[in-house]
């Protein structure tokens, strides 16, 4: 098991190197984030969060441009994080030397009048998220979304909403004053697995009520039946988006 520790004083094997460099492709390709820029990281605690911070932690020693990181956790009152996984997911962000705050939240709003979905739920949560990048004057919020959740969203919308379109790299809201920015857009699921299991990373995602019934998780086989017969077939789909991409800096 490999410490972040370690990782953060440069003793960084191939394997991560190519992770936070596919990583650092995406944010180049949609010039994601510039010099000076604040960036507020989503942290869920679970496997995707934590990678992306990883990655921008790591990246960010080695550009010659500085910009600002801080991450925001939100512990749902409903399924509330225990003080242990809390204290590890807090060592955790001082090892990475980004600036980690959590907020208490309920996760079934009272304006939600008692119903739940996985929308009402992202929605919920990127409230949250907007309210706090407002009040900190942050313009970039980045999310945890990898190729295969683009992938799996795409489909989803083609299948059972008759449109092709999906999660883009770089969202812009209220008339671009913030940017919602997924830098692991070109990042393989796969990839972040491994790193969940060869880095110890403090994962402590809450559970989600629909994690094991929701459409993106019945769809999650049939996208590897697809890569068995083409295994690039999550890069295809992603590509046959067309999002506009700028060459590499």
């Amino acid at each position: 098991m490999i410490e972040v520790s370690d990782l953060m004083e440069g003793k960084i094997p191939p394997w991560v190197r190519r992770f936070v460099k596919y990583t650092g492709r995406g944010i180049n390709h949609h010039s994601m984030i510039r010099e000076n820029d604040s960036v507020l990281i989503s942290v869920s605690g679970g496997k995707d969060s934590l990678a992306l911070s990883l990655a921008l932690a790591l990246r960010k020693r080695w550009l010659p441009i500085d910009y600002q990181l801080r991450a925001l956790h939100i512990d749902w009152a409903e399924y509330p994080i225990p003080d242990d996984k809390m204290e590890a997911l807090q060592k955790f962000f001082r090892e990475l030397r980004i600036p980690f705050e959590s907020t208490r939240s309920h996760m079934f709003a009272s304006g939600f009048k008692g119903k739940f979905n996985c929308y009402l739920c992202s929605r919920n949560r990127r409230r949250i998220l907007f309210e706090y990048a407002r009040d900190h004057d942050i313009s970039l919020i980045a999310m945890g979304h990898h190729m295969d959740d683009i992938v799996e969203t795409t489909l989803i919308n083609l299948c059972f909403r008759a449109k092709f379109e999906s999660m883009k790299p770089v969202q812009e809201f209220f008339e671009g004053k913030l940017h919602v920015i997924r830098p692991m857009c070109e990042v393989r699921e796969s990839k972040i697995e491994k790193i969940a299991r060869e880095v110890r990373m403090p994962v402590a995602k809450a559970p989600c009520p629909y994690d094991k019934t929701n459409i993106r998780s019945q769809l999650k086989p049939i996208v590897s039946k697809l890569s068995s017969l083409d295994r690039y077939t999550r890069e295809h789909i992603y590509d046959a988006l067309n999002y506009t991409k700028d060459e590499p800096k």
